[in-house]
């Protein structure tokens, strides 16, 4: 049997002489050294192999918090507060298998990034013909542009709600992220790790003194948790049912994963990239498990909060905002839900923007300076921000967050299927390539999110 190179980390030496197909399609593409996305990060964290267990969980804990934010960003909260007013507990089933999807895929990138030392756009780029690359690059810029419009809606939003900013003037303070994220990297990217842990635990904070006065009915929301057909038959609440999905599985976030995962200076031999993977997934499993208690508090405060008490309609933030002082006799209430919100926008605009540097990078092989990539991925989100609020009018943004994340679920296979063939590939994986179970769950996840794509279309074109 033929000896299985393992693909090589752009810190080994280059490889000659090798005729596998592994992640680049030409051995002159191969041979050279490829130059890691967010460069002025990549593994400037140490990671000894021989520190003690707790030592190595918080040398690894980070990234996933960073992944973990595009899953409770403002786009989550118009699809959650909508369907929990609507439709009570029932949606939690969706906001689970989500979640556990998420979980599953982000698995699947942290061992792409550091098996190969690619991130999921440069894999994509050199396996993939120019033509194809260029396609999928398009896609996923309207993936990025699209949850870019959610975080920076959420955010105006959020200042219009404390500080009764407009919503326009509100978009163009997001531009300043682009310094904000300049100055944060400027400290080291274990400082941006923290402030992101920070403002999650913010969030989370937030939420637990909503839903202590919000007194949920406990067993309706634990069965709420197992799905029902129901979803599938009812054209609104599939609509919400996929919106969630597309909040939560976030394309950009599968990008992001397989890059910043390399900011750790782990190992290059076999064993200490295997032990890196196993932490990675564990620090991006935990975070996800917060994402997952945040999106479902936030279904279930729409569903006690609102439906419990007859209120089905309140699916605009800023009618949920008005409402929840006065509905829950909490005076904080509302206060603590719009900076909660704003925390979400500003959290998640500091990652989407590096995964737009990680996308451009990866997919174009261009590099620019920090500023400059920066204000382009921030002009992809803000000009289109500004003509929505510009045409659309203010009282449609909570229906454009929920449409912002159909779209995003739209993307999802244009990013999943990529990940899984790369993954399953032995030639390019080398050991850590997809056990058989491990294929076998992948393929159902990416058929799951097809289903309920296709399913959509199908209710919408028979309702025609």
């Amino acid at each position: 049997m033929a000896r299985t190179v393992p693909p090589q980390l752009e810190t080994d030496p280059p490889v000659t002489g090798e005729t596998s197909d592994g992640l680049c399609s030409a051995s002159a593409t191969r041979n050279r050294v490829v130059l890691p996305s967010l460069p002025e990060s990549h593994r400037t964290i140490p990671f000894s192999s021989g520190a003690s267990w707790f030592r190595k969980v918080l040398a690894f804990a980070g990234p996933g918090y960073l992944v973990a934010v595009g899953y409770m960003d403002p786009g989550n909260w118009a699809t959650d507060i909508g369907g929990g007013s609507k439709f009570g507990y029932t949606l939690l089933s969706v906001v689970l298998i989500s979640n556990l999807m998420a979980m599953f895929l982000q698995a699947l990138c942290a061992k792409l990034g550091i098996a190969t030392g690619r991130d999921l756009a440069q894999a994509c780029r050199e396996h993939y013909s120019r033509r194809a690359g260029l396609f999928l690059w398009v896609v996923c810029e309207i993936a990025i542009a699209a949850c870019d419009l959610a975080e920076v809606l959420g955010s105006a939003v959020a200042l219009k709600l404390l500080f009764g900013l407009p919503l326009l003037a509100g978009v163009l303070i997001t531009a300043l992220d682009v310094l904000i994220v300049l100055a944060l990297q400027r400290r080291g990217f274990r400082f941006v790790e923290v402030i992101v842990v920070t403002l999650i635990a913010s969030i989370a904070a937030c939420f637990g003194y909503e839903i202590f006065f919000a007194h949920p009915l406990w067993r309706e929301a634990a069965i709420g948790f197992i799905p029902r057909a129901e979803i599938l038959r009812n054209r609104e609440m599939l609509y919400i049912a996929i919106g969630i999905l597309g909040a939560t599985v976030m394309p950009h976030n599968l990008y992001l994963h397989s890059s910043i995962v390399q900011t750790r200076a782990f190992g290059s031999s076999t064993r200490h990239r295997r032990e890196a993977v196993r932490y990675a997934i564990f620090d991006s499993t935990l975070a996800l498990g917060f994402a997952l208690f945040i999106n479902a508090a936030i279904l279930v405060l729409g569903a006690a909060a609102f439906h419990t008490r007859g209120l089905h309609d309140v699916a605009e933030i800023a009618d949920a905002y008005k409402l929840l002082s006065p509905v829950l006799g909490a005076s904080l209430a509302s206060t603590l839900f719009a900076c909660a919100l704003l925390a979400s926008g500003q959290n998640s605009t500091l990652t989407g923007t590096l995964a737009g540097q990680i996308v451009m990078e990866g997919f174009l092989d261009i590099r620019l300076k920090p500023w400059l990539r920066r204000l382009i991925t921030r002009s992809i989100a803000i000009i289109p921000a500004a003509l929505v609020i510009g045409f659309a009018g203010e009282n449609k943004v909570t229906s454009l967050l929920i449409l912002s994340q159909v779209i995003l679920s739209f993307q999802l296979p244009f990013a999943v299927i990529p990940l899984i063939q790369f993954t399953n590939s032995r030639s390019k994986m080398g050991e850590f390539a997809n056990s058989r179970l491990t294929t076998v769950v992948a393929c159902f996840v990416a058929a799951a999110i097809l289903f309920f794509n296709a399913e959509f279309l199908w209710l919408i074109f028979r309702s025609a």
